[in-house]
C-alpha cells in the first residue's frame, strides 16, 4: 500500500509542476516536466525537466530554483498532501540522451 501512496504523490507533484511551469515561465523557452522521483522515505522529491531550446537549460534551472518556494506553496494550496517533500529541480539528462539515441536510430 505504501508504494501506491508513493506513486500517487509523485503523480500529483508531476501534474502540479507542469501546471506551475506553464503558468510561471516565460515564452522564451519551453520547459517540460519529464518525471518526479520521490525518495523511499518520501521526504525529498526531485522534479526533472527538459527545455527547448536545449541552450536554455541553465537559465531554466536558475528560474526554477528561484521559484522553488512559490512552487512548494502552490503544491500545498492545490493538493491534499499533508506534508510536501523538500523539492529540487534537476535537468533530465537521461531524457536528453534518450532523445539523441532516437535521432541516431532514425538516421541509420
Amino acid at each position: 500500500m505504501r508504494r501506491v501512496k508513493h506513486d500517487k504523490t509523485e503523480e500529483i507533484i508531476h501534474r502540479l509542476a507542469a501546471e506551475f511551469v506553464r503558468d510561471e515561465s516565460s515564452p522564451s523557452s519551453l520547459i517540460t516536466i519529464t518525471r518526479v522521483e520521490l525518495t523511499p522515505a518520501g521526504k525529498d522529491a526531485a522534479v526533472f525537466f527538459t527545455t527547448l531550446p536545449e541552450s536554455q537549460e541553465d537559465t531554466a534551472l536558475k528560474f526554477l530554483e528561484r521559484k522553488t518556494g512559490e512552487f512548494k506553496k502552490f503544491v500545498l494550496d492545490k493538493s491534499r498532501l499533508g506534508i510536501v517533500p523538500h523539492l529540487t529541480f534537476k535537468i533530465d539528462y537521461g531524457e536528453r540522451n534518450r532523445q539523441r539515441l532516437d535521432e541516431i536510430s532514425r538516421e541509420s
